[in-house]
């Protein structure tokens, strides 16, 4: 696979604090990857402060992002985990009233109802026993293993650290989610970053919108949590965990689609993308999977030419989440809505033949970083996810990620009239989710220095 980042980065464009950031923000998904996701429970203060003190030399940042080969590892923490740890009320209280709330209590402002409410969720999710979250990842299951070692070296060290959940996650070099189809191939870039314009990319979002301390697309700058020290260089982090119904969906194409190249086309339309990653628009009536592959062209397309949809339904995933310069009928700027995806897959992927549920546990855990994360999550659930009222659709959700509970519709424009599917279901359940908050490395180091008199 040709390295883009690594062909794309300009010393000469970098204008904000490289050093001061997480790595996860700005470094590329690795290829393949191998990672856990630690979540862990701070029942002592002072033990939680040091916890971030044994762990931040393992914490790497963003100033090499574009040349990472190392495992690289995330710390982020919840509104209960930044008061377990003892932030200084006036700290306490800069946090945006939605991230204190947490994300069990903003469920329907996310449409979590229904089989995704929180009271189905997964224990420990929405019961504020969660207070930090690790994520660990690497391109080598040699390089993943080390470094989680490392962590578990240190955190065996602390009493007063509880280990709630560890999760591990992979996929090959295809990187297919557990669907069959190619991942995390649109990101915005960030201005500033160091990063060049590359075609299909767009142009780069300015920082503030993904990065507390920076103007963002409206020229000013957000307030951020205080001290400068704590908020600047951080950002929020949306975590949300996800199980697949795999088998449903290939029931769902099944009996929708008579032959296996009807269902696969009819899976194509409601991704907006072929398994490979080639997108609809670009190869209409097959996959490609020397486009699908490509980083140069897998993401340089325009619906400027397909605006009734015909080639890439309105209604389709991949164009729900960035409509990019479809005509919406409510009216929205869409670089004040994109998020930074880090989404990981779990579980096996099973063969389409597989039509029942056969009991096993996977899914994704979407991993989407904003510094309005609460904001624009809360906007894209309600809104691109789950209603159709901004591409004239009414109702209609999205069919891959919307809550659709058997009675879900997906339009398909064809050249002569239109096909509506119906009776589709939740193909995505969610099982538990928290809001979090990363700090700057600068930050990390203040928090692990807190004396007791300040807090």
């Amino acid at each position: 696979m040709i390295d883009l980042f690594k062909r794309i980065f300009n010393p000469s464009r970098v204008s904000i604090e490289l050093d001061d950031i997480q790595a996860l923000i700005l470094r590329s998904r690795p290829v393949p990857y191998f990672g856990t996701n630690v979540l862990l429970q701070i029942n002592d203060r002072q033990t939680g402060r040091e916890m971030i003190k044994k762990l931040l030399p393992l914490i790497a940042s963003a100033e090499n992002w574009h040349e990472a080969t190392d495992a690289s590892a995330t710390i982020a923490f919840t509104y209960e985990g930044l008061k377990a740890l003892g932030l200084p009320e006036d700290s306490l209280r800069s946090f945006p009233q939605s991230f204190r709330e947490g994300m069990a209590a903003r469920a329907r402002h996310l449409n979590d109802v229904n089989e995704n409410a929180p009271d189905k969720w997964q224990k420990p999710f929405g019961t504020g026993k969660i207070h930090a979250a690790v994520n660990i990842i690497a391109d080598s299951e040699d390089k993943w293993k080390a470094k989680l070692e490392e962590a578990r070296r240190e955190l065996k060290k602390l009493e007063g650290i509880n280990v709630l959940v560890e999760a591990d996650f992979a996929a090959t070099e295809e990187v297919k989610n557990v669907f069959g189809f190619r991942d995390g191939i649109s990101n915005p870039d960030i201005e500033g970053s160091g990063v060049d314009e590359v075609p299909g990319y767009g142009k780069p979002i300015k920082a503030g919108e993904f990065i507390l301390g920076y103007p963002g697309e409206a020229g000013t700058v957000g307030y951020y949590p205080q001290p400068d020290v704590l908020g600047k260089n951080g950002s929020y982090l949306v975590f949300r965990k996800y199980h697949s119904k795999v088998p449903e969906f290939n029931k769902f194409l099944k009996d929708n689609a008579s032959t296996r190249e009807e269902q696969d086309l009819l899976a194509a339309k409601m991704f907006g993308r072929w398994p490979s990653g080639a997108p609809l628009t670009l190869a209409p009536d097959k996959d490609n999977e020397e486009l699908g592959s490509d980083p140069r062209r897998n993401n340089h397309f325009s619906y400027k030419d397909d605006q009734d949809g015909k080639q890439v339904p309105l209604s389709s995933h991949m164009r729900r989440m960035n409509p990019r310069d479809t005509r919406q009928s409510v009216i929205s700027d869409v670089n004040l809505h994109r998020i930074i995806r880090k989404s990981v897959s779990y579980g096996d992927a099973p063969e389409r033949d597989v039509i029942k549920d056969d009991g096993k546990e996977r899914g994704q855990y979407f991993i989407a970083i904003s510094a309005k994360a609460m904001e624009t999550m809360e906007f894209l659930q309600s809104q691109w996810v789950n209603d159709g009222n901004f591409i004239n659709h009414g109702d209609e959700k999205d069919p891959v990620a919307g809550l659709n509970q058997g009675k879900g519709v997906f339009t398909v424009p064809g050249a002569e009239m239109r096909k509506r599917y119906h009776a589709i279901h939740t193909f995505n359940v969610m099982q538990g989710g928290e809001y979090c908050f990363m700090p700057g490395i600068k930050a990390l180091k203040w928090i692990s220095e807190l004396n007791e008199n300040e807090s």
